[in-house]
């Protein structure tokens, strides 16, 4: 969908080489490096990208929510972040942790929520227990943040 909307400089990491060998078969990304999100330093620059997304990977046994501030420091003053973490119960007490993370971020000044949309059907459950009120469903949530600019000091 990015591609297809104009975005043409695509960056991934991943913590696993064969999905970094699927991601390197669509011929969409330019760059694709092994790196597991909050156990190492992301292969970038500080204020390298634009925007940053995680989107599947912000969940209980996965990517610990420690990793926002690595994710902050690749990202461009004024860029944007999109992350995504799913509602099932098993994952509830590791969104309340996340969504306190980011919260924290905002009330200091790191950036700014533009967005929290919650999405109904998310993903298919693997249990009826997972399943939202029978519908063979998860829900999730996707948040949009901007980085904030860095503030220009007084003369």
């Amino acid at each position: 969908q990015l591609h297809r909307r104009g975005f043409r400089c695509l960056h991934g990491v991943d913590g696993s080489a064969g999905m970094l060998e699927r991601a390197r078969s669509t011929g969409l990304y330019q760059e694709l490096r092994l790196c597991v999100l909050g156990r190492e330093v992301l292969p970038a620059p500080a204020e390298h990208y634009d925007a940053v997304t995680v989107v599947g990977a912000l969940g209980e046994g996965q990517v610990p929510s420690t990793v926002l501030p690595e994710l902050l420091r690749v990202t461009k003053p004024g860029g944007f972040l999109c992350l995504t973490t799913r509602s099932n119960p098993s994952n509830l007490r590791y969104k309340a942790e996340l969504e306190a993370a980011l919260e924290q971020l905002e009330r200091s000044g790191a950036w700014q929520k533009l967005l929290a949309q919650m999405v109904e059907y998310w993903e298919r459950a693997t249990t009826e227990e997972e399943s939202a009120q029978g519908t063979g469903y998860i829900s999730g949530v996707v948040y949009l943040y901007q980085k904030c600019p860095v503030p220009h000091l007084e003369e």
